[in-house]
């Protein structure tokens, strides 16, 4: 019966999933509205119908809706993968191309097919197709891969990726073929009919061309042939007979065909590299190819530039054709075509079919330019085009390959056309192989391959193959991967008769139509079998066995089973093919033969005639009639376990052998009607073990493995017998099953009962006579079966996939399964202490199983006993085990690829366990041996003595984070763990626990996963979105409130966030109160009392008088709210920037009368509202924060349709500047706005703009600016009337893209221009103040704090020009190229030759102050130093003191001390001494210059301490402030008003009250907030637009962007700060004349992100945690910790040494900021959201401030312990893991049924409390599982050992860290009293169970027989649980030792524990002297 096996012929399968298949395109296209695109069409004007089809116009979309339709669709299939997994979620995608339309969809078995796009396109598709293109990153070498389709028409590509952006690629010639590769897209180019008359001869052009990304340039491919003579030559191709038939991305290959000789070659393509590329570029001067050379160029260029009319336009489908060249012209049906043509490479992309072209004009060169997409880019007109025409050409004749060798153009040439710059190539074919032609007969030339594909084989062989249709043959060559992957090596090429072929990915094999229509499946080019297809007959069957069938529905049919049944037996076995072996062409010509004969048959029946689109194992047949048919081909194995076991054969048999196990497998696995799942496993097993030699029938448990399948069909009528008669047989059966055995094993019917029946079974089985005893014939193994000599080796590495599933719980239950297959093998080889650790494992099953078969001493000799068949048998958990116990053990052997588990598991344990920090990486061999297929026989075993070298001890936190790391690097997670069995897991999660404690910041989003810290996995995981999109839109992020009242609208600070606000000012309602001082889009309360005397007239003229002051200060109100805002709204891309609107006018109380300015019946200023509606634009711009997606787009869509809103649109360009989003407008936009000559908006753009690319040196913007500043053109150039303000702007610009540079020529002029003399003609005379300011100012930010390292401008002595310009003195004479402009004096201005300080004196002092800034450099300091006579006071105005006291204390920076002496320091001595009445003191002038400078030194120590909100800094400043505010009030009396001024008062005391609020920025200090209110409340008298301003500036700075902004000191927010706080505040509104208003907004640039704000991950919303922040140590102070309560503004980070989220509420977690700051910058930027878990336990602050809530605090007031006051009912309260709450619903609640059970609800309890307290929810199951295992020791009803071995990996573990010391106690996990309890229980039920039956344990160490009752079970669980090594070999036996001492020294050798010793020594020693004396009482030995 076993040859019948072996029979090839007889094996065919069943394919299955029968379903006849429609492109699902199809279908959507009759739905699709392709006629109104017709209708639309006949619309257009007949010009545009040319221009936008070519020249197909209305003629050819009438042919598209036509019948041709049909003719022209075509469709490819690929596997589509979603995000998972591969093998996840399996669907197909199919691509369906008719007409203009291309459909792309969706779909599966499960579920219907969907459209997911569907795309239509102008002109006829010829061709559409997925292609991947790679998009490097802008700064790293990563590249991103984007999934596109390309739809190919005859003039453009287009191109749709995934993400949503189309490009458009216009071709420069006619393509005749796209392919997808790896890199992107390759072209052929058609050969046109004039391509070969008119050029010169040996000229071609190139053929193939590449583009890498839509935007980028087509460019040529060169190729490398490989020949002896041109190895060096690197050469365009360019060969037009070269035809590219196939391509592929994995390995990268193209594989082409030549049609004049015939053969077929394989190219690997990849990059070009840098010598090929200037081989080919480079130009060898060639004399003799000078003519050839240049009428070439010239014909070329002619040629490219008048392709259009070259090109003869239209032409048919079916002309497309022909042109293909070796195609058959019977091919007429398209969809055949098709089908020949696509093939895909499914790997990563599909490559695309040739379908049906339709040949149409070339474009012109105008085409070539339109990919340029926005207006900025367009270029210069032919360049694009004649870039082709780079010579292409050389004068040397044609290679042998045809292929253009490199091309040679001369000097001569070059110079004459000078713009032809050659077009680099970007890709390199070389070629690998090439089809050898056979010599002689050209007859037998080979057409081109119709089909061409990849395939393995089930061994990884693999093989390119092509289907030569014309032969119909199929050639398939194998290829191997060299080491270095870049190359592929051809050993060998096999023909296999083929009609049509495909492969089938994911089942290594590939389905072959042969030339009689049979289908037969192949894997690589080893036949397996027919595929039977059930309704389809094939025509080999003889017509008249199966007319009855023909008429028969398909549906009856289409069950394999009763397909099955009815034809096997009826098949003519000789019209069967024979097995491969005879694969004689004779085979073949019989089979076409009786083919031709059967010619009625042939119109009977429809039959196979092509296939096509495989995916997966999938794949369509097409048959003659047309229809579609889609079969799936069965697998190799459903179930895992055979499907491992077939990993681990293959594995370790030679390839020759393995492929025929597979195959045998296979056949018989899916014979026909074939078996249900459930039998897989015992199909296996028969198969595997009659391979084997075994005669399964003659096998006790094999025979009776429960499946009613046959093995093979041909054997099926004979085995079914009648089920009536019952047989001897049946007795059997039901003794050996299953149930039999587990009733036995239970003792049930008491002791007495169950050994008598299974007495009964042995003694049957022992009898001599029956049929198992040895002496019969029937139990040898076949020594001849093929597996015969490989025994040993299969059964060593099943053992090992054993040991691999018993480490994963879910796939334990299998393990049983395999053991009994592993048992009989162990058995036979006589592997003794094999089957006893298999017993061990499962004692009761493995009882059962007593025979075994004999192997012929003679055949032994066959068998290959490989040397790694140790006789010691590999025992994962013992090996882990001796690990935790500190013992060497050789290393582990492993099936690499297959036993990842234990791979995994064992380094885990060396890492952390044994602490070899390189376990993982240098090390491994220590600890795993890798077995490879080749080692049969290797001489010797692996020395794996561990180095004694001195190791540097890790800490056990090093190690864990060491071992999370590498576990999460090789995929692991928590899933993974759950399944690891828990002893084993143990040290995992321990290592994961301390992890967990101390977690650094900046782990990966794996990691944090798998440590638990959802927190941290939240935070990496935006971080990684962040990296790999520019916005934060996705993800949670803290939106503000949608308000519903409609006036809370308008205000335009709705989107403060409240949530956030909310936690940090908790108590009041500041932030309100904030908003209702700053809303300016609300009418003002105008109240004035009329008093009897005054006429209505007059009421009204005073009510309007009081508005206008009112408006004063309305109109400053913007400058506050755009700070307030600051960065708190994300647009909406679809509407508009709401702006609110700025209302100026009044309601009189008390009838609430509007007043109005406009009335006519006071003065109002004109162009009043100009500046402030400026203000309000930016202020509604600044609200945009800079992560919000913002384009070009709607930046013009927010243009406003009305002209009095230019101004606030001027200023919400600006504010896009100022948040980096004015970069994206396009440059066409910029150009326009500044042509429109308005001059807010040209003030708004450049500084915006500038502020966008500060400090860049981008060179367009300064362009852009020079056009604005006279100085910075050439002075001949025409003078352009440039308004005074844009100049300033402009200036101020160039400081800010310049800032920090240092860049000379800037420097030079704008030091010039603070001193520029007024002009002639009026120009340069107004506001010259604010212009001088602005560049010293620009100056200063150019080189701002490089003090005297100034490179290369020393000839321009800077300071010393400056402190001129500052002091007065000579004019110098202009240099350079500003003398012409200044040669006449102004007529206006009479300044002679000094310089005017009024003019020139801010700008210098400010210039110096930002060029020395923080250098600390006392000499220029000394310089600004107040004047120490009274005569030279009287000579500086009051304001410039303070400018040069600011200057000067900023200078010296270091010396700024945050109290008052330092403050009154800076009064020079002469004002604070006694003064001699005798002197003449103008007390006047002293008082000024006091105040000024005390102001001065105020505001320096404000930009010191700026956000800082230092105490000490506050506190002095707000004691200046009461002081002043005293001297205010007093101001009316005659005595300090005379003295004063209210005038000077109140601007010293602006800045004073800016400083505080620059040092409190973003905190909302409550008394600064109520300074700013007093002042927002003074409205009278001197109280102008200026002040006003200052104030809420002021109150905007104090809660900068709603509390989540403060300022930072580095050197460019100080230059910020120094613009947009200059102490010279604007009069009224329209006042520039000291500085520009403009610049006031500034102030944003110096603003950083510095709230951290906790979000609790679990809820989502912001809470409060304790921070600890440690400052590094400085000069001032040591290194000190402040603990903060977050949500809170942090200092500056460069201060910061570390920032921690402290306990006990919440997880801790450390930002290390002395590593680097990125990581905490990057969070705060992204509001500032620092995810935190609250503990377990433990409550919020908000619901629990003082801590006195929290779980450990209830239990701590109750007397009794924290375990049982514990209330499991309240656990909701303290953790949101919902597994612990449904524990607590269901486990730890006393209901009806589990009253009796109150002890274990109880330790449910108890254990749940554990769990929460120690925060380690994951360890329930742990506990659970303990207590079960003890449990059922207890009760004695253990099934197996398993949990008893995970109980001493515990134990052992637990040991390990009890050793090391008390001190360690709090890294374990299993703290409590739990583990010894439970070690206890243990000890004490094996000490009872070995008093009862000490005889068992004896009997086993003399291994006698044991039977398979209870008692053996507890025996086993014993022996693994005190560690006992097997007693089966000869040296371990200790029954001669006579003393203790003998005892112990054997011990020694066995490695047993002395504990365990102890616990034997009664026995042994009893048994040793017969005398019972020694048994002592066990519980003298601890334990």
């Amino acid at each position: 019966m076993s040859e019948v096996v072996y029979d090839e012929t007889a094996t065919m399968i069943a394919a299955g999933d029968l379903h006849s298949f429609v492109p699902f395109g199809r279908e959507h296209c009759r739905n699709h509205p392709n006629a109104f695109n017709l209708q639309l069409r006949e619309l257009q004007p007949a010009s545009e119908l040319w221009s936008s089809d070519g020249a197909a116009g209305l003629v050819g979309s009438l042919q598209e809706v036509s019948l041709q339709e049909r003719e022209r669709e075509s469709w490819q299939l690929r596997k589509g993968c979603t995000g998972v997994e591969e093998n996840k979620a399996e669907f197909e995608e199919e691509l369906y191309t008719a007409g203009n339309v291309v459909v792309w969809s969706h779909g599966s078995r499960t579920q219907a097919s969907s459209v997911y796009k569907a795309f239509t396109v102008d002109s006829p598709v010829q061709q559409a197709l997925w292609c991947s293109f790679a998009v490097s990153q802008n700064n790293s070498e990563v590249e991103e891969v984007e999934q596109t389709v390309c739809i190919v028409q005859s003039s453009c590509i287009n191109v749709h990726t995934v993400t949503g952006k189309d490009f458009i690629s216009p071709l420069p010639f006619q393509v005749s073929n796209v392919w997808a590769t790896k890199f992107g897209l390759l072209l052929e180019r058609k050969n046109a009919a004039n391509d070969t008359q008119s050029n010169p001869p040996g000229e071609p052009l190139p053929t193939v061309f590449s583009m890498l990304h839509p935007l980028d340039e087509i460019a040529p491919i060169v190729c490398k042939p490989s020949g002896l003579f041109e190895g060096s030559r690197v050469q365009y191709v360019s060969d037009s007979n070269m035809k590219i038939v196939f391509t592929c991305c994995q390995p990268s290959i193209v594989v082409s065909y030549d049609t004049v000789q015939g053969t077929h070659t394989v190219w690997a393509l990849r990059k070009v590299t840098h010598d090929e590329r200037s081989m080919v570029l480079r130009f060898p001067a060639d004399p003799a190819g000078t003519p050839l050379g240049l009428m070439a160029s010239g014909f070329l260029t002619s040629h490219l530039r008048n392709a259009s009319h070259v090109d003869s336009p239209g032409g048919s489908g079916a002309a497309g054709l022909s042109s293909g060249g070796g195609i058959s012209s019977a091919l007429s049906s398209p969809l055949h075509y098709s089908a020949l043509h696509s093939h895909q490479s499914r790997i990563m992309t599909s490559s695309p079919g040739a379908h049906s072209r339709v040949p149409s004009p070339s474009i012109s060169n105008m085409a070539a330019l339109s990919r340029a997409h926005s207006p900025g880019m367009a270029a210069p007109s032919f360049s694009g085009t004649s870039r082709f025409n780079k010579s292409f050409h050389s004068p040397s004749p044609r290679g042998h390959h045809g292929l253009l060798p490199s091309p040679n153009s001369t000097a001569n040439e070059s110079m004459l056309m000078p713009e032809m710059e050659p077009i680099v190539p970007d890709l390199c074919v070389e070629q690998l192989w090439s089809e050898t032609i056979p010599t002689g007969c050209h007859r037998e030339m080979s057409s081109q391959a119709s089909k061409v594909f990849l395939t393995s084989d089930l061994c990884e062989n693999h093989y390119l193959c092509f289907l030569v249709e014309s032969h119909q043959h199929l050639r398939c060559v194998r290829f191997i991967e060299s080491n270095d992957t870049t190359q592929l090596i051809f050993p060998s090429v096999t023909t296999i008769p083929a009609k049509d072929a495909v492969p089938l990915q994911n089942i290594y094999a590939m389905l072959v139509l042969e030339a009689c229509g049979s289908l037969v499946l192949y894997t690589g080019i080893t036949r397996v079998s027919k595929v039977f297809v059930p309704s389809l007959l094939s025509p080999s069957f003889s017509l008249t066995n199966h007319l009855p069938h023909l008429r028969m529905p398909v549906e009856t049919v289409s069950t394999p089973a009763n397909a099955g049944s009815r034809h096997i037996h009826r098949l003519n076995e000789d019209s069967l093919p024979s097995p491969v072996s005879e694969l004689k062409s004779l085979n073949i010509k019989h089979h076409e033969a009786s083919f031709f004969e059967d010619y009625t048959f042939q119109q009977a029946s429809p039959f196979i005639h092509t296939l096509r689109d495989p995916v997966c194992n999938r794949v369509t047949l097409e048959l003659s009639s047309g229809m579609m048919l889609r079969i799936s081909i069965p697998e190799m194995a459903t179930s895992e376990l055979v499907r491992k076991c077939l990993r681990a054969i293959r594995f370790i048999l030679p390839k020759d052998v393995a492929m025929k196990v597979l195959v045998k497998w296979y056949n018989i696995y899916n014979a026909p009607g074939g078996p249900n799942a459930h039998a897989e496993w015992s199909q296996f097993v028969t198969c595997f073990m009659t391979l084997m030699g075994y005669n399964t029938e003659r096998l006790a448990w094999t025979r009776h493995l429960q499946f009613e399948v046959p093995l093979s069909p041909v054997i099926a009528a004979k085995k079914a017998r009648p089920s009536d008669g019952g047989s001897e047989e049946d007795w059997d059966y039901l003794l050996a099953s299953h149930y039999h055995r587990q009733i036995n094993s239970h003792s049930v019917y008491g002791s007495m009962d169950s050994c008598g029946t299974n007495n009964v079974v042995t003694n049957e089985k022992e009898d001599p006579s029956c049929a198992s005893s040895p002496s019969s014939p029937s139990l040898k193994l076949e020594s001849s079966a093929p597996l015969f000599p490989h025994i040993p080796a299969l059964f060593y590495v099943l053992h090992l996939l054993y040991q691999e599933l018993q480490l994963d719980e879910l796939h334990r239950a299998r393990a049983s399964s395999l053991v009994c297959l592993l048992q009989q093998l162990a058995r036979d080889l006589q592997l003794e202490e094999y089957v006893d650790l298999y017993w061990r494992d499962y004692p009761s099953l493995i009882s059962c199983f007593t025979e075994s078969c004999i192997i012929d001493q003679a055949v032994i000799g066959q068998m290959q006993r490989p040397s790694f068949l140790s006789s010691a048998p590999p025992c994962v958990f013992n090996w882990l085990s001796s690990c935790l116990r500190r013992e060497e053990s050789p290393p582990f052997p492993y099936l690499p690829g297959i036993c990842h588990r234990t791979e995994l598991l064992v380094l885990s344990y060396a890492l952390y366990i044994i602490g070899d920090e390189r376990a993982t990486s240098t090390n491994i061999s220590k600890y795993l041996f890798r077995l490879s297929a080749g080692h049969k026989s290797c001489a010797n075993e692996p020395n794996f003595r561990r180095q004694s070298s001195v190791k540097v001890r890790f800490s056990s936190e090093i190690l864990a984070e060491l071992l999370v790391d590498w576990l999460s690097s090789q995929g692991f997670t928590l899933k993974d763990l759950e399944s690891v069995p828990f002893g084993v897991a143990l040290p995992i999660r321990e290592a994961i626990y301390k992890c967990r404690e101390q977690p650094s910041s900046d782990w990966p989003e794996e990691v944090c996963l798998l440590i638990g810290r959802q927190d941290l996995t939240k935070q990496a995981h935006k971080m990684t979105l962040a990296k790999s999109k520019a916005s934060v839109g996705s993800g949670f992020s803290l939106v503000p409130p949608s308000s519903t009242e409609v006036d809370e609208e308008e205000d335009g600070m709705s989107d403060i966030i409240h949530e956030v606000t909310g936690l940090i000012w908790s108590q009041d309602l500041r932030v309100q109160e904030v908003r209702r001082l700053l809303q300016s889009s609300r009418p003002v309360r105008v109240s004035v009392v009329q008093l009897p005397e005054v006429s209505d007239h007059e009421y009204i003229e005073e009510k309007e008088n009081k508005l206008l002051q009112l408006c004063q200060r309305t109109m400053a109100l913007p400058v506050g709210r755009g700070l307030f805002t600051l960065f708190s709204y994300h647009p909406v891309p679809t509407e508009p920037l709401p702006v609110p609107k700025l209302n100026l006018t009044g309601r009189a109380p008390p009838r609430n009368t509007m007043v109005d300015l406009n009335s006519g019946n006071i003065d109002v200023p004109p162009n009043m509202t100009n500046w402030p509606s400026f203000h309000n634009g930016v202020a509604a711009g600044l609200k945009i924060t800079p992560a919000s997606q913002v384009d070009s787009a709607w930046i013009a869509y927010n243009k406003p349709k009305s002209p009095e809103l230019a101004n606030e649109y001027a200023g919400f360009l600006m504010a896009l500047g100022l948040n980096g989003h004015l970069t994206k407008l396009a440059t066409l936009n910029i150009h326009d706005y500044l042509t429109k000559g308005h001059e807010m908006t040209s003030i708004g753009l450049l500084l915006g703009v500038s502020s966008a690319k500060l400090g860049t040196m981008d060179m367009s913007i300064t362009r852009l600016l020079s056009i604005h500043i006279p100085a910075l053109l050439p002075p001949t150039s025409t003078e352009l009337d440039v308004p005074h303000n844009v100049q300033v702007a402009a200036v101020i610009g160039v400081g800010l893209v310049y800032q920090g540079t240092g860049h000379r020529h800037n420097a030079e002029v704008l030091l010039s221009e603070i001193g520029r003399p007024p002009g002639p003609e009026m120009e340069y005379c107004t506001d010259r103040e604010s212009y001088s300011l602005a560049a010293g100012l620009a100056l200063g930010m150019v080189c701002l704090g490089h003090g005297s390292n100034l490179i290369g401008m020393t000839d321009l002595n800077v300071p010393e020009q400056l402190y001129q310009y500052m002091v007065g003195g000579h004019r110098r004479a202009q240099a350079g190229a500003n003398r012409e402009r200044h040669k006449s004096p102004s007529y206006q201005i009479k300044e002679g030759d000094t310089i005017n300080v009024d003019v020139t004196c801010p700008g210098a002092t400010l210039a110096l102050a930002m060029i020395y800034l923080k250098t600390n450099n006392r000499s220029i300091a000394d310089w600004l130093k107040p004047p120490d006579t009274w005569f030279l006071l009287d000579f500086i105005k009051p304001e410039f003191l303070l400018l040069r006291t600011l200057a000067r204390c900023i200078i010296m920076w270091d010396e700024i001390l945050p109290n008052t002496e330092w403050v009154k320091s800076n009064i020079p001595q002469i004002m604070r001494g006694n003064f001699d009445p005798s002197e003449d003191i103008n007390m006047d002038t002293m008082a000024q210059a006091q105040d000024y400078i005390t102001a001065g030194a105020c505001m320096a120590l404000g930009l010191r301490f700026a956000g800082s909100a230092n105490s000490d800094a506050f506190d002095c400043l707000y004691e200046f402030a009461r002081t002043f505010m005293k001297m205010m009030s007093f101001a009316g009396t005659a005595a300090v008003g005379a003295q004063m001024g209210y005038y000077n008062l109140q601007t010293c005391l602006s800045m004073i009250l800016l400083a505080m609020s620059m040092v409190m920025a973003g905190t909302g200090n409550l008394k600064v907030l109520q300074l700013c209110r007093f002042f927002h409340k003074r409205t009278g008298g001197e109280m102008n637009y200026g002040f006003h301003m200052a104030h809420h500036m002021a109150l905007g700075l104090l809660f900068l962007g709603g509390g989540r902004y403060t300022l930072s000191s580095s050197n460019s927010a100080i230059a910020a700060l120094l613009c947009a706080l200059y102490p010279h505040f604007p009069a009224h509104s329209t006042d520039n004349r000291y500085h520009l208003q403009a610049l006031r907004h500034l102030a944003v640039l110096a603003a950083e992100p510095r709230l951290l704000v906790p979000v609790d991950v679990d809820s989502l919303k912001p809470c409060y945690a304790l921070l600890e922040v440690t400052y590094k140590a400085t000069k001032w102070y040591n290194q000190t910790t402040v603990e903060l309560m977050a949500p809170t503004l942090l200092p500056e980070l460069h201060l910061l040494k570390q920032v921690k989220v402290k306990g006990p509420r919440y997880w801790e977690l450390t930002l290390d900021l002395s590593k680097e700051t990125q990581h905490l910058k990057s969070i705060l930027i992204r509001d500032g959201m620092l995810y935190v878990k609250l503990r377990a336990g433990q409550l919020p602050y908000k619901d629990d401030p003082q801590g006195w809530k929290s779980l450990l605090a209830t239990t701590a007031n109750h007397r009794n312990s924290g375990v049982t006051a514990f209330r499991p009912e309240a656990i909701s309260t303290f953790t949101s893991e919902p597994a612990l709450i449904s524990f607590a619903e269901f486990f730890c609640k006393t209901s009806e049924g589990l009253k009796s059970r109150e002890d274990s609800l109880v330790l449910f309890s108890a254990m749940l409390y554990e769990c929460v307290t120690q925060e380690c929810p994951e360890m329930l199951p742990t506990y659970i599982a303990i207590e079960q295992a003890v449990g059922a020791l207890r009760q004695g009803d253990l099934q197996q050992t398993f949990p008893l071995w995970q109980l001493r990996l515990v134990v052992e573990l637990w040991d390990s860290r009890m050793l090391r010391g008390p001190a360690n106690k709090r890294d374990t996990l299993l703290t409590s009293e739990f583990l010894p309890v439970m070690k206890n229980a243990v000890d004490v039920a094996l000490d009872n169970w070995l008093k009862d039956h000490s005889s068992v344990l004896r009997s086993y160490m003399r291994s006698e027989v044991l039977s398979g009752d209870a008692r053996a079970v507890m025996l086993a669980g014993f022996l693994v649980y005190r560690s006992i090594p097997c007693f089966k070999n000869p040296n371990t036996h200790l029954e001669g030792c006579s003393s203790f001492a003998d005892l112990l020294s054997h011990s020694s050798q066995l490695g047993i524990p002395l504990r365990d010793l102890l616990r034997l020594v009664p026995i042994l020693l009893s048994s040793a002297s017969g005398s019972q004396s020694l048994l002592f009482p066990l519980q003298a030995f601890p334990s």
